[in-house]
C-alpha cells in the first residue's frame, strides 16, 4: 500500500534547488532539476550523514555538502571511487504539484 503526499507546487521548489519533508522515519529530500524532472531520496548522505538537500545539484547527481560525495538522484548511488547508497521514492507531478509517494 501507498500514500502520495502533496510537497508543494513544483513553482515553489526552485530548479536545481530542493525542500525537504519530514517523516517520522526519515526526511526525505524532494529535488528539482533543471529540465523540471523531480527526484526524492533520503536527505542523509551514506557517508557521514550529511545533509543531501543542502548539496549541490548538477545534472541528475547531487553533491553532499560535508565532503563532496556524489549521489545519483536516479538510483540512489553514490558515484566511484564511493561506494554507498540512499534509498530513492516516487515522484509525481499533477496539475502543477509535487507529489511524493510513501510506503505504508
Amino acid at each position: 500500500m501507498s500514500n502520495w503526499v502533496k510537497v508543494a507546487p513544483l513553482e515553489d521548489i526552485p530548479k536545481l534547488g530542493a525542500r525537504v519533508v519530514r517523516t517520522k522515519d526519515m526526511d526525505i529530500g524532494v529535488f528539482r532539476l533543471e529540465d523540471d524532472r523531480i527526484f526524492a531520496v533520503n536527505n542523509s548522505c551514506p557517508h557521514k550523514g550529511g545533509p543531501l538537500s543542502e548539496g549541490i545539484v548538477y545534472g541528475d547527481k547531487i553533491a553532499c555538502p560535508l565532503h563532496s560525495w556524489k549521489i545519483s538522484l536516479v538510483d540512489g548511488k553514490a558515484e566511484e571511487p564511493d561506494v554507498g547508497h540512499t534509498a530513492c521514492f516516487n515522484t509525481k507531478v499533477e496539475d502543477g504539484f509535487v507529489y511524493l509517494e510513501l510506503k505504508a
